[in-house]
């Protein structure tokens, strides 16, 4: 017999992995490719990392740790609440997990029944609504509009509460838009979950990369929501898989026994060298690196304006401009091929995001050099002026 299970006829797959995938296949051949597609930093895991971990290996911190993470970096992280959000935190409430994915999937086993549905803003990041299938859930897309800079409102989630519907997640700074959303929005948003006494996710992936003003958690908001946040992009760790969750007090109980059984331990020296993260210097250079992604947005989106692309506000975190392409009379994806195999430009596709308006868009990812991206407003000049 060699069947697999129906989920996976219904798990869509992950564009922009198979973007990047052709991309490289070029590369390969010879082509000059550019890369706007994947949410990774172009620059290396800060040295102090790396030097922990490497310090870690040769102390022998090579076996497992807790199913929860190791106790030092839990601390850690909640020291980092206390000092940056002004949030105390109990380590306890802290899982470790693998990549910010993993973070996901624990909060999935644990909120959902089979049948029972998470609102998603459309746009949103794909993963999120894969995961959600995968517990035999539903990821309950609701479209949401510029107006109101593509987040879910209490309005929104009033009108698409379903009886089934048992909670909902938002991302702040999101992806692939970039836009976050304030105190007051969180605190409206967590008062509309409550009354309905469903759970709350907040996305905090990419706190961090503000430009502005600092995203404000959830957490200031409420003990009893759930965080999910990694050390991939603030911190770049992307390669290390590396992220974490915080859950409210009831819940830890449930997500020991799920990362028990799904995770078992977290890489260990991944985990060391993240405990180096929060150290001075290491801030200090990851703090460069986004005042060097600032200049990248604020060079990248008036060019891409000027060339045609609808970009109605200026994203305030993230590494992303989510571009509208209408002038251009051609499908997400169509514009993404032609823009690959024939001009060496690696975006991503509307598609992948959600269903609402998604043929009309593309996401641009600021991860790589200002050269490779003067690069790119050269070659879509000569094509788009």
């Amino acid at each position: 017999m060699r069947r697999w299970a129906a989920r996976i006829d219904e798990i869509e797959p992950f564009r922009v992995v198979e973007m990047l995938a052709r991309a490289r296949e070029l590369e390969a051949q010879g082509r000059n490719i550019l890369h706007l597609s994947a949410g990774e930093p172009d620059f290396s895991t800060p040295a102090p990392i790396c030097e922990a971990a490497t310090a870690a290996l040769a102390a022998g911190h090579t076996y497992y740790t807790p199913a929860a993470g190791l106790s030092a970096l839990r601390q850690a992280i909640a020291s980092w609440y206390h000092s940056h959000y002004g949030v105390e935190i109990a380590p306890s409430r802290i899982f470790l997990t693998p990549g910010a994915s993993g973070a996901i999937l624990l909060v999935a086993g644990l909120l959902i029944n089979p049948g029972d549905g998470i609102l998603l803003p459309d746009p949103g990041y794909p993963c999120n609504r894969q995961i959600m299938r995968l517990v035999e859930g539903e990821g309950q897309l609701v479209p949401v509009l510029a107006a109101d800079r593509y987040q879910l409102t209490p309005a929104a989630v009033n009108a698409h509460w379903r009886e089934n519907t048992v909670g909902a997640m938002v991302a702040s700074p999101a992806n692939p838009t970039g836009e976050m959303l304030d105190l007051n929005e969180l605190c409206r948003l967590w008062r509309e979950l409550q009354r309905r006494d469903g759970h709350l996710i907040v996305d905090e992936i990419y706190h961090g990369l503000e430009y502005e003003k600092q995203a404000p958690t959830i957490l200031s908001v409420t003990q009893d929501a759930f965080v999910v946040n990694s050390f991939s992009k603030y911190f770049g760790m992307t390669g290390w898989r590396l992220g974490w969750l915080v859950a409210p007090d009831w819940a830890v109980a449930g997500l020991e026994k799920l990362a028990q059984n799904l995770f078992i331990s977290l890489s260990t020296p991944a985990q060391y060298g993240a405990l180096a993260c929060f150290e001075p210097a290491t801030l200090d250079l990851l703090n460069e690196r986004r005042d060097q992604f600032r200049q990248r947005r604020d060079y990248l989106l008036p060019q891409l304006r000027r060339l045609g692309f609808s970009i109605p506000h200026t994203p305030a975190g993230g590494y992303y401009l989510y571009a509208g392409i209408e002038k251009f009379g051609i499908s997400s994806e169509q514009f993404c091929i032609q823009l690959l195999e024939r001009h060496g430009i690696a975006l991503t596709p509307g598609t992948d995001f959600g269903s609402h308006l998604a043929d009309r868009h593309v996401r641009f990812a600021y991860t790589t050099s200002m050269p490779a991206l003067e690069q790119t407003v050269a070659r879509l000049q000569k094509l788009y002026l």
